[in-house]
């Protein structure tokens, strides 16, 4: 039976993965938009496919952060103190993000330059960031005695952290042009079906450079594989998924390719994840790392708050589908939106 601190561990993923997966295609459009828009229907058209959606998929950060802060507050203290300025640069980028969304349908053509060159760069840093930070995680942190950062900003951008960032931005990319396909008719859905060769064959080699790489840099994480080899079979559905997603854009099948893309992105977080466990913060010195036990709350903490996450997680789900299926379908620049 799993204990308090593992569960615990699982609800974090969850909410991570749920993030990944739903914010994930909107940073996706918003890194596209300039790329695949034409005219000013065209920008409307991408910007109305994710309005109902984006602020609603950030609930999804908010809540992971505020899980990992209740469960295990000393990950909370030593990653967002160590990764500071990078989470500020984060922080800011969504910020961006929102006010170009809110303002751009409010302002006049005089602004809208402006707001786009917004909405593309607070897409962009926060997915090129978000994989930087798991690269860092990845491969191990310079903690100390009492579990502190060591390492200064620059630290954080080695040739793996990079990598990995670039992994992540590619996955972004990817999983926003089959969004793209699965919600646009005409010219811009053609464009996205035209870009995704190459975003796919870009990410499939980044991800093959990024495992051989991991395997040099961080071999621990592969110690749990090795002593059961039942869970490469999340790595092994990454594949699938990777595999599948060219066949099923070829053969129009959006949904199912949608479905295929979020299923990578969901395993390779769970392959890292099952990789680290215990750990949640590995240290470059092993006996160093934050897990699930040193880094925990107590157990009436974790108790109290799992009654209130397994309160207030199903209203957030409820709310996410009921969301999408208002909004499911075909948009168009000429509906009310964004």
């Amino acid at each position: 039976m799993m204990d308090l601190n593992t569960i615990w561990f699982l609800l974090v993923g969850v909410l991570i993965i749920g993030y990944a997966i739903l914010d994930g295609f909107d940073l996706g459009v918003g890194i596209l938009y300039p790329f695949l828009s034409r005219s000013e229907r065209d920008k409307k058209a991408l910007i109305n496919s994710i309005g109902p959606f984006w602020d609603g998929n950030e609930v999804w950060l908010l809540t992971g952060g505020g899980a990992l802060f209740a469960a295990f507050p000393m990950v909370y203290a030593s990653v967002f103190s160590g990764f500071y300025l990078a989470m500020i640069l984060v922080v800011v980028g969504l910020i961006m993000r929102a006010a170009a969304l809110e303002y751009r349908s409010k302002s006049g053509p005089e602004w809208y330059g402006r707001l786009d060159i917004l909405f593309f760069a607070g897409s962009l840093i926060p997915a090129l960031l978000f994989g930087v930070a798991v690269g860092n995680v990845a491969r191990g942190l310079p903690l100390d005695a009492g579990y502190h950062y060591t390492g200064g900003f620059w630290a954080l951008l080695n040739p793996y952290a990079l990598l990995t960032g670039l992994l992540g931005l590619a996955a972004f990319i990817m999983h926003g042009s089959v969004y793209t396909i699965l919600k646009q008719d005409g010219d811009l859905r053609v464009r996205s079906q035209r870009l995704f060769p190459k975003v796919w064959l870009t990410f499939a080699i980044l991800y093959a450079v990024v495992t051989g790489y991991t395997y040099l840099t961080a071999p621990g994480l592969f110690a749990n594989y090795a002593a059961y080899p039942a869970l490469y079979l999340v790595p092994l559905l990454t594949v699938t998924g990777i595999v599948s997603l060219p066949i099923l854009v070829k053969q129009g099948k959006e949904g199912l390719a949608f479905l295929a893309s979020a299923v990578v992105f969901g395993t390779m977080i769970l392959t890292l994840a099952l990789g680290m466990f215990p750990n949640l913060v590995p240290g470059l010195n092993p006996d160093l790392s934050l897990n699930i036990y040193n880094a925990a709350s107590s157990p009436l903490t974790l108790k109290t708050m799992l009654v209130i996450a397994l309160t207030g997680v199903p209203i957030v789900l409820f709310y996410t589908v009921y969301v999408y299926r208002v909004f499911g379908g075909k948009v168009s620049p000429d509906q009310d939106g964004y």
